[in-house]
Protein backbone atom coordinates (compact mmCIF):
# COMPACT_ATOMS: atom_id res chain seq x y z
CA UNK A 1 0.00 0.00 0.00
CA UNK A 2 1.53 3.26 -1.27
CA UNK A 3 -0.99 5.47 0.76
CA UNK A 4 -1.91 5.21 4.67
CA UNK A 5 -5.31 4.75 5.73
CA UNK A 6 -6.04 4.89 9.17
CA UNK A 7 -9.30 2.85 10.65
CA UNK A 8 -10.41 4.22 14.00
CA UNK A 9 -12.23 1.40 16.17
CA UNK A 10 -13.98 3.29 18.85
CA UNK A 11 -14.51 0.84 21.45
CA UNK A 12 -16.60 2.76 24.56
CA UNK A 13 -19.68 1.99 25.44
CA UNK A 14 -21.16 5.75 25.06
CA UNK A 15 -20.72 7.72 21.88
CA UNK A 16 -18.02 11.30 21.73
CA UNK A 17 -16.48 10.26 25.72
CA UNK A 18 -13.66 10.81 26.37
CA UNK A 19 -10.93 8.41 24.61
CA UNK A 20 -12.99 9.34 21.16
CA UNK A 21 -12.53 13.01 22.03
CA UNK A 22 -8.87 12.49 22.11
CA UNK A 23 -8.23 10.10 19.10
CA UNK A 24 -10.56 13.05 16.82
CA UNK A 25 -7.97 15.28 18.28
CA UNK A 26 -4.78 13.43 17.43
CA UNK A 27 -6.28 12.51 13.87
CA UNK A 28 -6.94 16.33 13.27
CA UNK A 29 -3.32 16.18 12.72
CA UNK A 30 -2.70 13.70 10.12
CA UNK A 31 -2.77 15.30 6.58
CA UNK A 32 -5.54 15.90 4.84
CA UNK A 33 -4.86 13.47 2.13
CA UNK A 34 -4.48 10.13 4.33
CA UNK A 35 -7.99 8.11 4.38
CA UNK A 36 -9.58 7.66 7.42
CA UNK A 37 -12.66 5.30 8.76
CA UNK A 38 -14.31 5.36 11.96
CA UNK A 39 -16.16 2.24 13.15
CA UNK A 40 -17.80 2.97 16.53
CA UNK A 41 -18.04 -1.17 17.80
CA UNK A 42 -21.42 0.06 20.06
CA UNK A 43 -23.23 1.27 16.56
CA UNK A 44 -21.60 -1.92 14.80
CA UNK A 45 -22.01 -4.58 17.31
CA UNK A 46 -20.10 -7.86 17.08
CA UNK A 47 -21.57 -11.37 18.11
CA UNK A 48 -20.14 -13.26 21.05
CA UNK A 49 -17.22 -14.68 19.26
CA UNK A 50 -17.19 -18.53 18.90
CA UNK A 51 -14.10 -19.72 18.36
CA UNK A 52 -13.83 -22.46 16.07
CA UNK A 53 -9.88 -23.18 16.18
CA UNK A 54 -10.27 -26.41 15.23
CA UNK A 55 -13.37 -26.74 13.33
CA UNK A 56 -12.96 -26.10 9.28
CA UNK A 57 -16.21 -24.24 9.23
CA UNK A 58 -14.40 -21.03 8.90
CA UNK A 59 -16.01 -18.96 6.23
CA UNK A 60 -15.11 -15.40 5.21
CA UNK A 61 -18.70 -13.10 6.13
CA UNK A 62 -20.06 -11.20 3.29
CA UNK A 63 -22.56 -9.14 4.86
CA UNK A 64 -23.24 -6.86 8.29
CA UNK A 65 -20.74 -6.04 10.85
CA UNK A 66 -18.65 -8.70 11.01
CA UNK A 67 -17.61 -8.29 7.33
CA UNK A 68 -17.93 -4.02 7.75
CA UNK A 69 -14.88 -4.21 10.24
CA UNK A 70 -12.90 -7.38 8.47
CA UNK A 71 -12.95 -5.60 5.24
CA UNK A 72 -11.80 -2.41 6.79
CA UNK A 73 -9.36 -3.97 8.87
CA UNK A 74 -7.60 -5.38 5.95
CA UNK A 75 -8.12 -2.07 4.07
CA UNK A 76 -5.95 -0.22 7.05
CA UNK A 77 -2.24 0.41 7.10
CA UNK A 78 -2.71 1.97 10.42
CA UNK A 79 -5.48 0.55 12.75
CA UNK A 80 -5.98 2.75 15.56
CA UNK A 81 -7.61 0.68 19.17
CA UNK A 82 -9.91 3.52 20.77
CA UNK A 83 -10.73 2.38 24.10
CA UNK A 84 -11.19 3.77 27.31
CA UNK A 85 -9.71 1.96 30.57
CA UNK A 86 -12.31 -0.23 31.31
CA UNK A 87 -11.11 -2.11 34.48
CA UNK A 88 -7.88 -1.51 34.04
CA UNK A 89 -7.96 -3.03 30.07
CA UNK A 90 -9.80 -3.01 27.24
CA UNK A 91 -13.18 -2.71 26.57
CA UNK A 92 -15.58 -5.21 26.18
CA UNK A 93 -16.29 -4.28 22.78
CA UNK A 94 -13.00 -3.81 21.94
CA UNK A 95 -11.95 -6.92 23.11
CA UNK A 96 -14.54 -9.14 20.88
CA UNK A 97 -13.33 -6.99 17.96
CA UNK A 98 -9.70 -8.51 18.50
CA UNK A 99 -11.06 -12.11 19.18
CA UNK A 100 -12.32 -12.32 15.81
CA UNK A 101 -8.86 -11.56 15.00
CA UNK A 102 -8.45 -15.18 15.97
CA UNK A 103 -10.82 -16.41 13.44
CA UNK A 104 -9.97 -14.24 10.67
CA UNK A 105 -6.24 -15.91 11.15
CA UNK A 106 -7.85 -19.10 9.97
CA UNK A 107 -10.20 -17.85 7.38
CA UNK A 108 -9.06 -19.48 4.09
CA UNK A 109 -7.86 -17.07 1.77
CA UNK A 110 -7.06 -14.38 3.81
CA UNK A 111 -4.18 -14.19 4.73
CA UNK A 112 -4.91 -12.06 7.84
CA UNK A 113 -1.27 -12.40 9.44
CA UNK A 114 0.85 -11.63 6.62
CA UNK A 115 -1.68 -8.85 5.37
CA UNK A 116 -1.60 -7.02 8.35
CA UNK A 117 2.46 -7.97 8.90
CA UNK A 118 4.20 -4.66 8.83
CA UNK A 119 1.59 -2.45 9.18
CA UNK A 120 0.71 -0.47 12.42
CA UNK A 121 -1.54 -0.72 15.43
CA UNK A 122 -1.93 2.13 17.64
CA UNK A 123 -4.02 2.65 20.72
CA UNK A 124 -5.71 5.96 22.79
CA UNK A 125 -7.32 5.67 26.11
CA UNK A 126 -8.89 7.81 28.68
CA UNK A 127 -8.55 6.74 32.39
CA UNK A 128 -9.95 8.46 35.61
CA UNK A 129 -7.17 7.14 37.46
CA UNK A 130 -4.07 10.07 37.99
CA UNK A 131 -1.45 7.02 37.86
CA UNK A 132 -1.11 6.41 34.09
CA UNK A 133 0.70 2.96 35.56
CA UNK A 134 -2.78 1.20 36.26
CA UNK A 135 -3.11 1.47 31.97
CA UNK A 136 -0.25 -0.90 31.78
CA UNK A 137 -2.36 -4.20 31.21
CA UNK A 138 -4.37 -2.52 28.07
CA UNK A 139 -1.05 -1.15 26.74
CA UNK A 140 0.08 -4.82 27.22
CA UNK A 141 -2.17 -6.90 25.53
CA UNK A 142 -2.34 -4.08 22.26
CA UNK A 143 1.99 -4.32 22.17
CA UNK A 144 1.59 -7.96 22.33
CA UNK A 145 -1.20 -8.04 19.82
CA UNK A 146 1.25 -6.44 17.59
CA UNK A 147 4.27 -8.68 18.44
CA UNK A 148 1.93 -11.70 17.85
CA UNK A 149 0.95 -10.39 14.14
CA UNK A 150 4.34 -8.88 12.86
CA UNK A 151 3.18 -5.49 13.12
CA UNK A 152 4.54 -2.18 14.61
CA UNK A 153 3.25 -0.10 17.33
CA UNK A 154 3.15 3.56 17.39
CA UNK A 155 2.20 2.94 21.51
CA UNK A 156 -0.65 4.13 23.46
CA UNK A 157 -1.95 8.16 23.75
CA UNK A 158 -3.10 8.37 27.63
CA UNK A 159 -5.45 10.93 28.28
CA UNK A 160 -7.57 11.88 31.75
CA UNK A 161 -10.93 11.96 32.21
CA UNK A 162 -13.88 11.13 33.94
CA UNK A 163 -16.80 12.94 33.43
CA UNK A 164 -17.79 13.65 29.74
CA UNK A 165 -15.32 16.12 27.89
CA UNK A 166 -13.05 15.83 30.89
CA UNK A 167 -10.24 14.99 28.38
CA UNK A 168 -10.34 18.31 26.99
CA UNK A 169 -8.68 20.21 30.45
CA UNK A 170 -5.96 17.52 29.78
CA UNK A 171 -3.39 19.91 28.28
CA UNK A 172 -0.47 17.39 28.52
CA UNK A 173 -2.65 14.93 26.59
CA UNK A 174 -4.13 17.18 24.12
CA UNK A 175 -0.39 18.26 23.48
CA UNK A 176 1.14 14.85 22.91
CA UNK A 177 -2.07 14.39 20.51
CA UNK A 178 -0.09 16.52 18.03
CA UNK A 179 2.48 14.54 17.78
CA UNK A 180 1.10 11.15 18.59
CA UNK A 181 0.53 9.45 14.91
CA UNK A 182 3.94 11.54 13.27
CA UNK A 183 5.95 9.39 16.02
CA UNK A 184 7.98 5.96 14.41
CA UNK A 185 6.47 3.15 15.16
CA UNK A 186 8.63 0.50 15.87
CA UNK A 187 8.04 -3.10 14.76
CA UNK A 188 6.49 -4.62 17.66
CA UNK A 189 8.74 -7.67 19.46
CA UNK A 190 7.29 -9.89 22.64
CA UNK A 191 9.05 -8.53 26.05
CA UNK A 192 11.16 -12.19 25.89
CA UNK A 193 12.44 -11.57 22.47
CA UNK A 194 15.97 -10.17 22.08
CA UNK A 195 16.87 -8.19 18.71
Amino acid sequence: MSTRRFLFVLGSARSEGNTELLARRAAEQLPADIEQEWIDLAEHPLPDFEDLRHDDDHVRPTGGDVALLLDATLAATDIVIASPLYWYTLSGHTKRYLDYWSGWLRTPGLDFKATLAGRTLWGVTALAHEETVVADPLVGALHNSAAYMGMRFGGVLLGNGSKPGDVLKDTEALARAKTFFAQDAPLARFPYETE
